[in-house]
């Protein structure tokens, strides 16, 4: 039952995705670049509802969180703990409520899911909207093409940062867990 609601939530997202888009680009013109960002953040809605059939994934090779992400200057120099403050403290938190506005406890291995579920959607909507962007610049609209690369680093690549981080100290924390039981286990074997 829930598969079949998730699907129906799916499909009518897309077709009122595809009116309003149908609409405005015929509002303000096909070759308008501001399609291209709606396009992006219709891709992210679409991610985000879909979640319950089926999550995005980050390429294997930069899934795992390195320790320079963890405890290095960078993301420190790139005031992510900041980005992260903003997220967590402002109605901004109601953009993913999964993560932030948990009403219940739940186990971390579900949010460590949702996190990197999340995290790729950012990933994917960035590697797709780059080139766009890329596009925009050569058809010598730079003032857009900036505005989409500060927009681009809002959107999609500070909440990467965020998420990385946040999956990291998730890692350290299912790690101790394990140890834990895994010790525990031990302990009552003996």
């Amino acid at each position: 039952m829930q598969t079949l609601r998730s699907t129906i939530a799916l499909v009518a997202t897309a077709i009122g995705f595809g009116v309003c888009f149908f609409m405005l680009q015929s509002a303000i013109g096909p070759a308008s670049p501001w399609l291209g960002l709606l396009l992006m953040f219709y891709f992210m809605g679409l991610a985000k509802i879909a979640q319950p059939l089926f999550r995005l994934r980050i390429p294997k090779t930069l899934r795992a969180v390195r320790a320079w992400e963890m405890s290095g200057p960078t993301y420190g120099r790139l005031a992510v703990d900041g980005f992260g403050k903003v997220l967590r403290n402002t109605p901004l938190r109601h953009l993913n409520s999964s993560v932030y506005l948990a009403r219940r406890p739940r186990d971390l291995g579900t949010l460590y899911r949702q996190v990197e579920s999340t995290e790729a959607i950012h990933f994917w909507a960035m590697v797709l909207f780059t080139p766009y962007i890329a596009f925009v610049w050569l058809q010598r609209q730079v003032v857009v093409a900036t505005l989409f690369v500060l927009i681009q680093l809002l959107v999609n690549v500070y909440p990467i940062l965020h998420l990385r981080t946040l999956r990291g100290r998730l890692d350290e924390l299912l790690a101790r867990r394990h140890a834990k039981r895994h010790t525990k286990a031990a302990t009552n074997d003996a």
